[in-house]
């Protein structure tokens, strides 16, 4: 009756402890329209997106892609997160290593004397082999969390990958702008320069006050200390580059401005740059699950979640360690033995928690609450990642739509100043017309130049939001 009792009992413990082998399934439910529903740009009906393309695709100036391959190779953020992930490496073979039996050399002796007897010498030279039997899946679900967390720390090493592509990317394309905005200045100096002089033989000639000269030159030494600035801009920019590239501070190497510095679809038609709609291309909502490191890792997050939670559930069932000794010995027991004899013995031990001061159930409890969370904060980083491909979206539109704007005022405003000026050499124009024509085309020409470099911004982090450059 007591036998049948027992194996009644064993039978429950073990059906009750199968579930404790579940795998993990991901079961949070995402939204569909994750892009939003104010797009310019109508979603593409199969998957393909520019997360698609490896970062030597997307980036084609090869000065970029040098750039690009030393920040990968020398930069210490990433080098910490490649570290990182070996660490997690050697932990997770640390847990699959748990199945094995542990094997251990003990030697110890000892000296004894009784009385007036002679010194006793005892010695063992046991082998001891101790082995945990995994009946309740605690080892494996703590095999499997370390492999949840391993997953995480490559999926944080892509994110830092990809950002650090995109950082590159950001600080070579400034220090294009500033290029062209130190020509735009320079030119202007030199064309500023010109009309200072125009006023001063006016004045000369008795045809322009004094005033207009202070005008004109005012403004031309304005012109002159922006060319400083810009000029100490670039070598702070470089200085930022070289910071991230893990050299000294040095000059950078890049192309000349232009379109053909700036991102390309490989298979592009001549004049499709990326201001071209047909190059932003989003792909389903549902690639950003695939492509996005930050939305993977969330996802072992909560796998590492619940396996932990698992191991918590499992610490409430039985634990059995079997154990044995095998070696030498000249300590028989009743009488001290020389030369020494085999020593075997062998253990079975199982322990059952039945009281630990609330320490299990707390353990479960807070496991639990961790994975719920987890769930909620993976629901959340799903939005954030639509939400950054909305607004890099609506970034490149807005670039797209100013881009026209402004080059058509530059040419217009370069028409009114050369007119001006001409109306000015005849005496026809006074000198706060031109002041003023100078100005707005020198406005003009920066602003074109900057929302090119923040359309090329925002192309660069739509291809990240949407989980490009871990490739």
């Amino acid at each position: 009756m007591k036998q049948n009792i027992i194996i009644a009992a064993v039978a429950c413990l073990m059906l009750t402890g199968c579930g404790l082998y579940n795998k993990y399934e991901q079961n949070v439910k995402v939204t569909d329209n994750a892009f939003g529903t104010t797009l310019d740009i109508a979603e593409s009906s199969d998957s393909t997106s520019l997360a698609d393309l490896s970062w030597r695709e997307f980036f084609t100036d090869p000065l970029l892609q040098q750039l690009i391959e030393q920040a990968l190779a020398s930069n210490t953020d990433l080098n910490s997160a490649r570290i990182a992930v070996e660490m997690s490496e050697a932990s997770l073979k640390m847990a699959k290593m748990a199945y094995l039996p542990a094997l251990a050399l003990v030697p110890q002796g000892s000296v004894g004397k009784f009385g007036n007897s002679s010194w006793s010498k005892t010695y063992d030279l046991p082998l001891q082999l101790s082995l945990d039997v995994d009946i309740f899946g605690s080892l494996t679900n703590k095999k499997r969390a370390s492999e949840a967390v391993l997953m995480q720390t490559r999926m944080r090493e892509e994110a830092v990958r990809s950002n650090l592509i995109s950082a590159v990317a950001q600080y070579y394309y400034m220090l294009q702008l500033l290029d062209r905005q130190l020509e735009i200045l320079t030119q202007t100096d030199s064309l500023w320069n010109t009309s200072l002089d125009t006023q001063k033989t006016l004045w000369e000639n008795g045809k322009s006050y004094s005033t207009a000269v202070n005008q004109m030159e005012s403004s031309w030494l304005n012109v002159k200390t922006q060319i400083v600035d810009i000029r100490r801009s670039i070598r702070s920019t470089e200085n930022a580059l070289c910071q991230m590239l893990c050299l000294p501070p040095q000059h950078i190497e890049r192309s000349s401005w232009g379109f053909t510095a700036l991102p390309h679809h490989p298979n592009a038609e001549e004049n499709l740059n990326m201001f071209d709609t047909r190059y932003l291309k989003v792909g389903v909502p549902a690639s950003l699950l695939e492509h996005r490191p930050d939305i993977r890792m969330a996802n072992h997050a909560m796998e590492e979640a619940f396996y932990n939670t698992q191991a918590a559930r499992a610490a409430f069932f039985p634990s059995i360690t079997l154990s044995g000794t095998l070696g030498w010995t000249n300590n028989g027991g009743g009488a001290i033995v020389n030369p020494g004899k085999l020593l075997l013995n062998f253990i079975g031990q199982l322990t059952q928690p039945i009281f630990a001061r609330g320490k299990l159930k707390a353990n479960l409890k807070i496991s639990q609450l961790t994975e719920e969370d987890l769930k909620n904060k993976y629901a959340q980083t799903v939005i954030d990642a639509g939400n950054q491909v909305n607004e890099a979206i609506a970034d490149c539109m807005a670039a797209r739509e100013k881009h026209e704007y402004f080059h058509r005022q530059v040419q217009v405003l370069h028409e009114a100043y050369t007119g001006t000026h001409e109306l000015m050499d005849n005496g026809k124009a006074n000198y706060l017309e031109v002041l003023t024509a100078q100005e707005s085309l020198l406005s003009s020409q920066l602003g074109e130049a900057m929302n090119i470099y923040e359309g090329a911004q925002a192309v660069i982090a739509l291809y990240i939001a949407l989980g490009g450059g871990t490739k």
